[in-house]
Parts: C-alpha cells; sequence; structure tokens
C-alpha cells in the first residue's frame, strides 16, 4: 500500500494528464472545425467570397473566438449567397444566414449565464444545447451548398496567346 502522499502525487498526474488530454481533443476538434470552415469558404469563388479563408483560423483564439465568430460564420453565408444570386438561384434562401447569427448570438449569452447560481446554470445548459443543434444544422446546411457549387466554379480561363508568326 502506498503511502498519502504518494497517492495525492499520483492522482495529481492522473489530474494533469486527463486535462491536458481534454485540450487535445478540444484542440483537435477546433482545428476540424476551422478546417471544415476553410474549405466551405475556399470553394466559393473568389470574386464572391466576403471573407478569405484563411481568417476562419483565428477561431482558434480562446475568448477571441466569440467575438470572431460574429465575422466568420454570418461571412460564409453571405458569400453562399453572393455566389448563388450570380448563378441564378433563389432556391437556397438565406444560405443559413440566420442560422450563423443566432449561432454567434446563443454562443455568446450562454458563456454570461453560465456564471450565475443554479437558475443561470441550467438555462446556460439548455442555451448550450440550443446552440448546439443550430452550430449543426448551419454546418450542414454549409456543406449541403459547398457541394453545390462545381469544382472549378473559381477558376478562370485565360485564353492561350496566338502563336507567334516567325
Amino acid at each position: 500500500m502506498q503511502n498519502p502522499d504518494q497517492l495525492r502525487a499520483l492522482l495529481a498526474m492522473a489530474g494533469v494528464a486527463g486535462i491536458a488530454f481534454l485540450v487535445v481533443v478540444g484542440l483537435a476538434v477546433a482545428v476540424a472545425i476551422c478546417w471544415f470552415l476553410y474549405t466551405c469558404l475556399a470553394r466559393v469563388p473568389v470574386q464572391y467570397r466576403q471573407q478569405e479563408p484563411v481568417m476562419v483560423w483565428l477561431l482558434l483564439i480562446p475568448c477571441f473566438n466569440l467575438v470572431w465568430n460574429f465575422f466568420v460564420y454570418p461571412k460564409i453565408a453571405e458569400s453562399y449567397k453572393a455566389y448563388f444570386d450570380s448563378v441564378g438561384r433563389t432556391d437556397v434562401g438565406d444560405c443559413g444566414r440566420s442560422l450563423a447569427v443566432t449561432f454567434c448570438i446563443l454562443a455568446v449569452v450562454g458563456i454570461p449565464l453560465g456564471i450565475v447560481p443554479f437558475i443561470g446554470g441550467i438555462i446556460s445548459c439548455f442555451l448550450g444545447l440550443a446552440n448546439l443543434v443550430i452550430w449543426i444544422l448551419f454546418m450542414v446546411k454549409a456543406v449541403t451548398l459547398k457541394g453545390q457549387i462545381p469544382l472549378d466554379a473559381g477558376t478562370v480561363v485565360t485564353p492561350a496567346p496566338p502563336p507567334s508568326q516567325p
């Protein structure tokens, strides 16, 4: 049997390892989400993008991401809308912009409510669940619209120069 100090040290190491594991998993999920958002925005032809795709990686900055959500998610929807308007598609609605804005607002509102004892925690849990559902709906909408944009939609074909005469 180990003495209490060794047991405390072992539990502390297990706790640190558990926290490190959760941080790594959380970071991997955040990177996967950013990669997905990057590919969604990159599929939109350059002239219709409301934001450069590389800007989504700023979502990896803790706390700043709560504000940056308002610049990334609605801009993806607006980029899709601009593209589909240019090709005459009116069946796509707002391309998920209302979902994007709702997600951003619930993400910001849910954090401070979690600090309020009891009632705030319960409300925050429900808001978090609702926010997760809205986020999933937005992501499904984004991948659906992404699939409707041809891979070569953004490529500009420049004609070859005429052959020179000797």
